[in-house]
Order: structure tokens, then C-alpha cells, then sequence
């Protein structure tokens, strides 16, 4: 039995960056002897084990044979007669195909080291075309790494490209595009993610309603990017200096979904696409089955981000109004992510980047104000039920009045 270091540790230590899990492969033994070492199995049929001490992976080391479409059609293979190099074929990418044993040393059958060194994200084998999932990864990998410098190699982009044409990207099912998109969003550079899909062209498969928003003009006085589908990269830019949760990175990213299907008699502007954005959230977030809270979130931004823009020159009523359709009273906490997305929004413009914008430090004081409405006087006072409700907000609207003008 020999146990070695593979994967995504090698890789980052590789390049001097941290990580947080090891995987390990066990090359030349049996699930029985695993067993009997005191490892717990973990499924059925798949040679995974957990060590009694860390809980850290042991794979059997394996090879996969493709029987069906889907990412669950392969055959897995395992038994003491598979080696480390067979293990490491089956692989995605040959920066992810190096192992180090007990003594730390290096084992790199297919070149891994000199593509780390050459910064090259590239693929192990033709196998790579058999699970779809890959484009993502390879997608999220350049994410990460564009730091660092690393590209696409050209013969892995036209596999990507011809795995596409092919039909493949079509069978990926929404769990794994949400779960390797939600991975990207948590990267250095989600936008690289998205100019990886749509190069190879997975991105209108994928994701069609980023896609439709390239090459759709915007009003060069506004926007002199002009391009909806680069402002949208931009504003996902601005939004992961503004904030590392996913979820609003993700509400940066689809907010303005809606001009990719403006009639383009109305190009370049795109009146209303605040309603069709926040109408095609929730139909994508329901084909992807994204979470909820991710769902909810969007969908405000992409309907109020123009109330976000225009905040200074909303009369107190309609600001109190635009509040409570945020659920700003009940949920201050989403309205603080609200106010990021839609602060990347209005930095993600060319020439806009580094300038101030002060709609988020009004919102905020106009709900610190409207919550100071002291509705247990009110009741003491005889107002209950709908008269109560009424005369919250007139209270609200009168305390907003009161910082707008000020301002």
C-alpha cells in the first residue's frame, strides 16, 4: 500500500497558495484492507474513505470508463492493480494531475509542473470530453488564477468548443452548473468565468440570459461602456471589491437581465427592463434551483437599482414606499446587500469606477430615521389594525421628510 499526496493541495502548494482540504490516493490496496485499517467507507460504490484520525479522503486509486451521459454515467474501476499514473489520467486538468509521496517527492506523469510554470490550465487526456462539468471547472479555475496569469490552452478551448457544438452541455444537470457557478462567484475573478463559458460557447447553453446581453447597446451618456454585457462584467467586478458574499456578486451579475431582450426598434435604451430583469430571475433561479435567499435578493436588485440611482431625487413618500417593497424594515440586513449590488452597479461604468456615490448613505439614514416611528405610542394613542398601518407610514413618511430635507 502507498498513499499519496494528489490534487488541489499539490497544486497550491505548488504555487504558494493556501488551501484548505487534502485529498489522498491509496495505490496497491483493497477496500478490505481499508476497512480493516479502521477507514470508513463512504458510499456504496464509489472507493472513497475517511481516515479515523483527520477525516481527510483516501480514494482507491481508479480509473472511470463513460456508459451513459450524465455525470453519474461512469464506470468506476478500482482494485490494487490500478496505478498512480492510471489514477491521474482520469483527471481534468494536468495542473490538477500531480501527486507527492511520504518523502515529498514530486510525481508528474503529464507535464503538470511545466504547465504550472508556463501558466497553462490544461487538459490530461481526450477523456476530458466525457463529463460536461469540466468546462465549468476549467471555467472556475481561470477565475481563480487569472491573478497569477494563467490562460486557457488553445487545444483544451476547442475540445471546450467542440464538446459544446457537440450537444454535451446540454445534458449538465442544474445542480452542478449552480454549484460550480455558486464556486465561481466565490473566486478572485468571477468574471472570468463567464468570459471562459461564452468563448467556448457554453454560456448560451448555460446560461442564455447573460449571454442575449452582449453586443445589445446602451445610451453612451449613461453608459459609455455601452455594451450591457460588458457593463454586467463590470459591475461583477465592482461587486467583489465591495463585498465577498456570493450572494451579492450573484445579484451584481444578473440585475439587468432584461435589456438582453429589449426590442432593439428601442435601442439603446431599455425602458422597463427593471421588471422583465427581476421577471427573468426568478424564472432562471427556478430552472438553476437556486436557493431562495439568492432568488430574493436578485430580484429586488434588478427591480429597484434605478431607486438606488435616483435616491436623492425621490420625494419622501416614494422613498418610504420603495423601503418597505424592499422589505427594509423586516430584513435591514438583505436591504445592506441590496445597497452593494446596487452601488457595483453604479460603479461598474467606464469612468465610474473610483467615484463616490452617496444613494447608499441616504437610504440607509432614511430607514434609520423611518424606523424611529414609536408604534407602541400609536397603539396607546387608539390606532389599530389598518388605521394603525396608515398611520405608520405617515409617520415614516413625515420622519424621512424631515433627513430630505437636510439633504
Amino acid at each position: 500500500m502507498k498513499i499519496y499526496l494528489v490534487g488541489g493541495a499539490v497544486r497550491d502548494e505548488l504555487l504558494d497558495c493556501p488551501f484548505k482540504e487534502r485529498d489522498w490516493v491509496v495505490v496497491g490496496a483493497t477496500a478490505e484492507e481499508m476497512l480493516a485499517a479502521g477507514y470508513q467507507q463512504v458510499g456504496k460504490d464509489f472507493p472513497v474513505f475517511l481516515h479515523p484520525d483527520t477525516k481527510e479522503e483516501y480514494a482507491l486509486a481508479r480509473t472511470e470508463r463513460k456508459t451513459s451521459p450524465g455525470y453519474k454515467g461512469f464506470k468506476v474501476h478500482a482494485d490494487p492493480a490500478v496505478t498512480l499514473e492510471d489514477d491521474l489520467r482520469r483527471r481534468d486538468l494536468t495542473v490538477n494531475a500531480i501527486a507527492k509521496d511520504e518523502f515529498g517527492e514530486i510525481i508528474d506523469p503529464y507535464n503538470g509542473l511545466q504547465d504550472i510554470h508556463d501558466k497553462i490550465l490544461r487538459h490530461v487526456s481526450p477523456a476530458f470530453s466525457e463529463d460536461a462539468v469540466r468546462i465549468l471547472r476549467v471555467a472556475r479555475f481561470a477565475a481563480r488564477y487569472l491573478h497569477l496569469g494563467f490562460i486557457v490552452a488553445e487545444e483544451t478551448m476547442q475540445l471546450m468548443k467542440d464538446m459544446v457544438a457537440a450537444g454535451e452541455v446540454d445534458a449538465l444537470v442544474p445542480e452542478r452548473v449552480w454549484q460550480e457557478m455558486l464556486k465561481a462567484l466565490d473566486e478572485r475573478a468571477p468574471s472570468r468565468f463567464i468570459e471562459v463559458l461564452r468563448d467556448c460557447g457554453a454560456l448560451k447553453v448555460i446560461l442564455p440570459e447573460i449571454d442575449n446581453l452582449f453586443g445589445v447597446p446602451q445610451p453612451a451618456e449613461h453608459h459609455p461602456e455601452i455594451d450591457a454585457g460588458v457593463h454586467t462584467l463590470m459591475v461583477l467586478q465592482q461587486a467583489c471589491k465591495l463585498s465577498n458574499n456570493t450572494d451579492v456578486r450573484f445579484a451584481a451579475l444578473v440585475h439587468d437581465l432584461g435589456k438582453g431582450v429589449t426590442d432593439k426598434a428601442e435601442w439603446p435604451k431599455h425602458i422597463g427592463h427593471e421588471t422583465r430583469s427581476a421577471d427573468m430571475v426568478v424564472e432562471m433561479c427556478k430552472r438553476l434551483r437556486i436557493p431562495n435567499d439568492y432568488r430574493d435578493l436578485a430580484e429586488r436588485t434588478a427591480r429597484f437599482h434605478l431607486h438606488y440611482h435616483r435616491a436623492l431625487e425621490l420625494k419622501p413618500a416614494t422613498l418610504v414606499k420603495t423601503l418597505e417593497q424592499l422589505d427594509a424594515f423586516r430584513k435591514p440586513e438583505r436591504f445592506e446587500k441590496f445597497l452593494l449590488a446596487a452601488e457595483a452597479d453604479a460603479k461598474g461604468r467606464t469612468g465610474y469606477e473610483n467615484k463616490h456615490f452617496e444613494q447608499g448613505n441616504y437610504l440607509r439614514k432614511a430607514l434609520k430615521a423611518a424606523n424611529k416611528v414609536d408604534v407602541t405610542a400609536l397603539r396607546e394613542q387608539g390606532f389599530e389594525n389598518l388605521e394603525l398601518a396608515k398611520k405608520i407610514k405617515e409617520e415614516r413618511i413625515r420622519l424621512v421628510s424631515e433627513i430630505s430635507a437636510l439633504t
